[in-house]
């Protein structure tokens, strides 16, 4: 099949049609505000920091990621959360009742729940009993109506990546959009399909500031594409979605690449020790590998095993009833000193 993408097949007609909300500060954009006195948009004149409306188009933060990542301002669109971004997505590409995408469960919830708020039909196609695409199973699902295909990867609960020809055979052959969910990338080896914008005008990658950055409370997530995917989003995204503190922490913390790196770091091999420990925990019976900041495992009895860490103060997540994930449990990687405290708990439990 050959890939025959067009955007114009893709965007909703009213969406297409629509003429978005603009503020009066989009119209100086261009210009050098410092000196202006502004009395367009109702706000408190009494200057505490944040008295005014935040920049609706977050240059500054964009700038910042365009030279981090290699891409250009308009490749880039910001959301209160990576969640907002992938809501957009829908709205803006997929007609309620009359559209459909694909999802790869076990896999990230919220792709099927934006799904079911969007009144737009969820085709879940299962990974494969080693959790990568089963590309053919995926394109015999696909019809007319299909508009994006969702690939999590490092994936949401299992922790692997999905290997590279396989996202490539989408990309190539499927006329909508690859969304490609990268939140965990920083944790893995595998470089991100940033690098490839060029090359495939249907992809589309999310990232977020909530795990290597540390930022989960600002709520901020990301999202590259073309130009002209990011230009659709532009028109149906709320006026300043982004607020200013988001976008003051977001700045700081983007500034601070050395930290940021060395976290990195710690959590990666918080992570090797953590896999190595786990084989001693006697009802262990299986350790996913994992390229993301987090571990899934198959034990015994996870329904228990998950009662008897929370009766020890400690908190994990019970995959078991996703699909492929019986009797699984995810666990995050913490501090040294809360790992220490999690192996301990693990040890203590009778077999």
């Amino acid at each position: 099949m050959e890939n025959n993408f067009d955007i114009n097949n893709l965007v909703r007609e009213n969406v297409k049609q629509l003429k978005p909300y603009s503020s009066a500060r989009d119209e100086f954009e261009d210009f050098d505000t410092a000196d202006m006195i502004f009395l367009d948009a109702n706000e408190n004149p009494f200057e505490n920091g944040v008295n005014r409306y935040p920049d609706p188009q977050q240059m500054s933060v964009k700038g910042i990621l365009a030279k981090q990542r290699n891409v250009k301002t308009n490749q880039i669109l910001l959301g209160n959360g990576s969640d907002e971004v992938l809501d957009l997505l829908f709205r803006a590409f997929c007609e309620p009742k009359t559209d459909n995408v694909i999802t790869l469960p076990p896999t990230y919830g919220m792709y099927g729940v934006l799904a079911n708020i969007n009144a737009v039909e969820n085709k879940e196609i299962l990974l494969s009993e080693d959790f990568q695409p089963q590309i053919e199973k995926i394109m015999e699902a696909v019809d007319e109506n299909t508009k994006i295909i969702f690939l999590c990867s490092p994936n949401n609960p299992t922790g692997n990546s999905f290997s590279d020809e396989s996202v490539a055979y989408l990309l190539k052959n499927f006329n909508g959009l690859v969304v490609i969910d990268e939140a965990y990338i920083d944790f893995s080896k595998k470089e991100s399909w940033i690098n490839k914008l060029e090359e495939y005008p249907n992809l589309v990658i999310t990232q977020t500031l909530s795990k290597a950055y540390g930022l989960a409370g600002i709520r901020l997530g990301i999202c590259y594409a073309s130009a002209a995917v990011i230009s659709v989003l532009n028109k149906i995204k709320p006026p300043y979605n982004v607020n200013e503190l988001t976008q003051k922490r977001a700045l700081d913390r983007l500034d601070d690449s050395e930290k940021i790196k060395s976290e990195i770091e710690s959590i990666i091999a918080q992570r090797e020790k953590l896999l190595k420990i786990l084989l001693n925990v006697k009802f262990t019976k299986k350790i996913y590998p994992t390229e993301a900041n987090f571990i899934l495992i198959k034990v015994d009895d996870a329904n228990k095993r998950y009662d008897e860490l929370i009766a020890k103060g400690i908190v994990i997540r019970n995959r078991t009833t996703q699909p492929l994930c019986d009797n699984c449990l995810r666990l995050t990687v913490g501090t040294e000193l809360e790992n220490k405290k999690l192996i301990a708990a693990l040890q203590s439990l009778n077999a």
